[in-house]
């Protein structure tokens, strides 16, 4: 896969001088750069790492004396991470997987696979699923029955889509991801002592131990376009009605959405968040690393959280939050600053308490 300097600047809506016509193979740190790579060094601060390289073109901040680097063609960008976005797109090799349908993958004879859907090995399609056209599927993934999966999907080896599961275009799923296991549900015949501490807030009664009866998962999960989950997701089927991701949503490695959940557009939830079941998110919301969300609450379009955050109510629309219980963002900085007081205050409290009660010693 190659390109010239011209073709990946118009691909950017970018201007470029010097050499249009050089070709570029892959892209590469500025100090690790060759002849044949195109140089990331879209801010001075990598200027240094440029000249220890033998890269000839680079992409570089705008206004870069891109002649005194010994360069022979440059790409200059506003955006650098949006230069990413549309350098890596077009310099991405793929996995390797070969057109077609591998002989080793099971299709049923009922389901639908759209032209141009290449399957790898060990692949499993179950009855009445419909694969669109131009979809990827890797090697030892599962599409079950009645599954739906858009045009243009990407699956990566060993994704399982659950039965009855339906999912836009453009979906792409990082290996191990699990869209559509059964919800964690569970009912005790009496009122358990879960339950009683979570009415009472630590109190359990005179709840007896019993054991755990399964609630089938009778509903599924619904997916719209555009959608990424990373590596060893899990969504989980609704109870009764689907669980839902918005158009545009992404989700990061190791994270968890809960049955009945419905998460909205353009979301982005980041890795090892754990979202409960029942839980309504709004759009444009953005949940850092490690978020844990309660169950049955409902968090509002924009809302931001802080790495670690564990939502515990409803959250309004707009509202950045972070901390154990999630408080605006602001209130958690004061706290944790007055936390860091706290020894330097115990001292000083401990130095009065001496000053004001110390006795002249009896005789």
């Amino acid at each position: 896969m190659q390109f010239t300097i011209q073709q990946i600047a118009d691909a950017l809506g970018a201007e470029c001088q010097g050499d249009g016509g050089l070709t570029i193979v892959r892209a590469a740190e500025p100090g690790d750069a060759g002849p044949t790579d195109l140089a990331m060094a879209m801010s001075p601060k990598y200027a240094e790492a440029l000249s220890k390289g033998e890269a000839r073109a680079a992409v570089l901040w705008e206004g870069a004396d891109w002649q005194a680097m010994g360069l022979r063609a440059a790409i200059f960008v506003k955006r650098p991470r949006m230069a990413m976005a549309g350098i890596t797109a077009m310099l991405d090799r793929g996995q390797g997987i070969e057109p077609g349908i591998h002989p080793s993958a099971v299709i049923d004879p009922t389901a639908e696979i759209g032209p141009d859907v290449a399957i790898g090995p060990l692949t499993v399609v179950g009855a009445r699923a419909r694969i669109g056209s131009g979809s990827v599927i890797g090697a030892h993934c599962v599409v079950g029955m009645d599954a739906i999966l858009g045009e243009q999907a990407l699956l990566r080896e060993m994704v399982s889509i659950g039965a009855r599961a339906q999912i836009g275009d453009r979906f792409i799923a990082q290996p191990g991801a699990r869209i559509g296991g059964d919800g964690f549900s569970f009912v005790t015949p009496e009122v358990s002592g879960a339950e009683r501490a979570r009415e009472t807030l630590g109190d359990q009664g005179d709840a007896k131990a019993q054991s755990w009866l399964r609630i089938h998962s009778l509903g599924a999960v619904e997916i719209g376009d555009d959608v990424e989950v990373g590596a060893n997701c899990t969504v989980d089927n609704g109870t009764i009605r689907n669980t839902r991701i918005g158009n545009g949503t992404k989700l990061d490695n190791l994270v968890h959405v809960g049955h009945n959940t419905r998460v909205g557009r353009d979301c982005l939830l980041c890795g090892q968040t754990g979202v409960s079941g029942s839980v309504e998110i709004g759009n444009n919301v953005v949940l850092g690393g490690q978020t844990g969300v309660v169950d049955n609450i409902f968090i509002g379009d924009g809302v931001i959280s802080g790495g670690g955050t564990k939502i515990l109510s409803n959250v309004p629309a707009g509202r950045v939050v972070m901390g154990y219980p999630g408080i605006k963002m602001e209130t958690h900085t004061d706290v944790y600053k007055a936390q860091r007081r706290l020894p330097r205050m115990a001292r000083d409290v401990e130095a009065l308490k001496k000053a004001v009660f110390k006795q002249t010693p009896s005789d």
